[in-house]
């Protein structure tokens, strides 16, 4: 997927890169001009993992950019220590469903930008609240800033939630997903991207569902495996992984693409 970047992607991301790079000497680290513009390039990636997977030839760290997803139960990040072992993107839980915040997305978003690390904002899909009433929420707690990465959608089955554990026919579950997918593309004037799970994507075929970048979950085999023939630009492959200056267990994911892809993305898709 990533190799089909077109060059020009590519010499934007270079410009971006000269200008930060011409920046960097006269700006403080916390400037928000600065974090904004900046494009780190990966750091040696040192995760572990408290539940490994033998991934033979399909092992994630075939791609050389790597980042976490974290929400409330990660309560203790030393974003520094985290970026310089090879956090190079964070996706913050911000809200859930049409009337929950999550409690520690402002201090893991505030934190993460002060560290310079690229992160963006995912709503989890409640099932039984309409997907406009969803879209208002997160608008209402994750404001347009400069320098973010898309908006992300977390749709996937819910059944342990004590109030919500509807499995709704395909169809209509299809329809909330491109009505959020618009509503968030009109609203943050970006795609954004959907994360799914390898049985919710099977069962309601959300390759139906255009306009949107995915973020596949896959922790014991290669997307290409669980979700044959479909493009991905995010794979989570762990929920298990140990990272430095990361208390407890987190989430890991890979991006689809080289170091220079990595980077006429950021250029491409950061508002």
């Amino acid at each position: 997927m990533m190799r089909r970047r077109h060059a020009i992607a590519l010499l934007a991301a270079g410009a971006v890169l000269s200008a930060c790079g011409r920046q960097e000497t006269v700006a403080r680290r916390d400037d928000p001009r600065l974090v904004a513009m900046a494009a780190p390039a990966p750091a040696r990636v040192r995760f572990d993992d408290h539940d490994p997977v033998d991934w033979g030839r399909a092992h994630p760290r075939r791609y050389p950019v790597h980042g976490i997803d974290v929400a409330r139960f990660q309560t203790a990040i030393d974003w520094d220590t985290a970026r310089a072992n090879g956090v190079s993107f964070a996706f913050i839980k911000a809200t859930e469903g049409g009337d929950m915040v999550d409690p520690m997305f402002r201090d893991h978003w505030r934190a993460a930008r002060r560290a310079g690390v690229p992160r963006g904002a995912y709503h989890f899909f409640y099932h039984c609240r309409a997907a406009s009433e969803q879209a208002r929420w997160f608008f209402r707690h994750v404001p347009k800033e400069s320098g973010m990465l898309p908006p992300v959608i977390d749709m996937e089955w819910t059944p342990f939630s004590p109030t919500c554990s509807a499995r709704r026919p395909a169809g209509d579950v299809r329809a909330d997903a491109r009505q959020m997918v618009s509503l968030f593309a009109g609203h943050y004037g970006t795609r954004p991207i959907i994360y799914t799970t390898v049985d919710f994507f099977r069962d309601n075929e959300l390759w139906r569902v255009r306009g949107a970048e995915f973020w596949l979950r896959s922790v014991t085999a290669h997307p290409e495996d669980r979700y044959p023939g479909h493009d991905w630009t995010f794979w989570q492959y762990s929920g298990t992984a140990a990272i430095p200056g990361i208390a407890g267990k987190v989430d890991a994911n890979a991006f689809g693409g080289s170091a220079a892809d990595w980077q006429a993305w950021l250029a491409s898709r950061r508002l």
